[in-house]
């Protein structure tokens, strides 16, 4: 269902501005297609997959069979989809969804979260319960058709995933323990070294998600903080970016020379007047910082259609 984005092709001042109409229930994981150029992302309580269109303005909604936590590129220009049990393939194509791996049987009331590729292809991705935020979710690691092989256990909520840009640091975050970790990571094996604390936050503001910028900054959205944070990779904090929403969720750098940093957003259980008074949560945000991101990794297949070629903007 297309919708009319009200600022999809003009120059963002170092403000945040609405993209499009549609308010979002718990938007989260934005994602720039750097060979379609295009942004998509979920709205997870929905549930529903969209996708921006800058060049036409158009936002496009699927509707999901489940509540999907994150999602990734793949090599054959798909989507890796994370639902609660299965990880699944879309096609944008056609709007079509297939299962592709089945992860380890998951209990009652979990699903997946925040996730993200290596460069190296592998998608990592943890679980969460859907409620009680119990430490009961699991970080995984998916390589092609897998299986999924977990790596940590005892998490609340599963935030932050993040490489720096030389692929030497993992950033993970467990949100209810108020800190983004680092790990030395090993891009030839995918292994997460032992964790260290990077950046704490202080309660009720929790790490969510987070994107890395070419100068190897990592932009965190701080839930119930109202802000993004832009830590050095020494942990310290280089600039603190307010929003007009006490609730961001995530940030992914897009556009065509990838300046332009995408915030998704949540509106889940604000009454009518909380609303009223913060008319942007829920909304899809874009503003210019004055750096620039990286293109997005992309989940290796194995090579499954890896020779298609790419869409462009204009078959979208």
């Amino acid at each position: 269902m297309p919708l009319t984005a009200s600022a999809a092709v003009r120059n963002f001042p170092l403000k945040p501005e609405r993209i499009g109409t549609q308010t979002d229930i718990l938007g989260e994981s934005p994602l720039w297609d750097d060979q379609a150029q295009c942004l998509y992302w979920l709205d997870i309580r929905r549930p529903a997959l969209r996708r921006l269109c800058p060049a036409t303005g158009r936002v496009d909604s699927w509707p999901l069979p489940g509540l999907a936590g994150s999602i990734a590129l793949t090599d054959d220009h798909r989507l890796l989809v994370a639902l609660p049990q299965q990880i699944a393939l879309f096609d944008p194509a056609t709007g079509a969804i297939a299962p592709f791996v089945e992860p380890p049987p998951q209990p009652d009331g979990h699903r997946f979260n925040d996730g993200r590729c290596d460069a190296q292809g592998r998608f990592w991705v943890g679980t969460m319960h859907n409620v009680t935020r119990a430490p009961e979710g699991v970080l995984y690691r998916l390589e092609g058709s897998g299986p999924m092989v977990p790596v940590r256990t005892g998490i609340c909520i599963p935030n932050s995933l993040a490489f720096s840009p030389d692929g030497r640091t993992m950033y993970f975050a467990d949100s209810l323990r108020y800190a983004i970790f680092a790990h030395d990571y090993d891009l030839a094996t995918g292994t997460m070294g032992a964790e260290r604390v990077f950046a704490a936050s202080k309660a009720p503001a929790f790490a969510d998600g987070s994107a890395v910028d070419a100068e190897g900054f990592l932009w965190n959205a701080q839930f119930n903080g109202g802000r993004l944070v832009r830590y050095a990779p020494d942990g310290r904090i280089e600039r603190a970016l307010p929003l007009p929403v006490q609730r961001p969720t995530c940030c992914a750098f897009g556009g065509a020379d990838l300046d332009l940093l995408y915030i998704t957003t949540a509106s889940q259980n604000m009454s009518e007047a909380e609303m009223q008074a913060e008319p942007l949560a829920g909304a899809l945000l874009a503003v210019k910082v004055g750096v620039c991101g990286l293109p997005e990794p992309r989940f290796s297949l194995n090579g499954i259609n890896a020779t298609t070629p790419a869409p462009t903007a204009a078959q979208i």
